[in-house]
């Protein structure tokens, strides 16, 4: 089992961070644009047991991918897991954490690769799921702040 962390820290409140992540645009405004991912479909908003099915591409092969969220705390915390998809086991945290006048919102996705592989390659992940919460979290910033 991999594990993956991304933090950062806001001027925003954990109820305006939590706000953006319920509007019904923001997970489309998330998708980097270099990731061939389409959201198929979208049920639920974030609260337990809302599912969403994207199509995602490996190289030209395309992959249903469905996540169902199994937890959720309005302000604090929702996670979805992986019930369909390209890795044996997808678990992905989303954390808000109220710090002085801001938040910290904290990504963490455990995971592991089909056929035993996290060993030898699951270290290869880290780097393009850095770039895409680098990606995510700046468009976070941007979308709070807008008016």
């Amino acid at each position: 089992m991999n594990q993956f962390v991304h933090e950062t820290r806001y001027p925003f409140t954990a109820d305006q961070l939590f706000a953006f992540h319920e509007r019904p645009d923001a997970l489309n405004l998330l998708l980097p644009p270099w990731q061939r991912v389409r959201v198929i479909s979208r049920t639920g908003g974030l609260a337990k047991g809302a599912r969403v099915e994207f199509r995602i591409y490996i190289g030209p092969i395309p992959i249903t991918w469905i996540a169902v969220h199994t937890e959720y705390k309005r302000n604090e915390i929702f996670v979805d897991e992986q019930q369909k998809g390209p890795f044996a086991y997808w678990r992905h945290a989303h954390i808000f954490i109220p710090n002085g006048a801001g938040c910290v919102l904290r990504d963490e996705i455990a995971y592991s690769l089909p056929l035993g592989l996290t060993p030898i390659l699951g270290w290869i992940l880290n780097r393009p799921l850095r770039r895409m919460f680098d990606y995510r979290h700046a468009v976070t910033a941007r979308e709070v702040a807008a008016p």
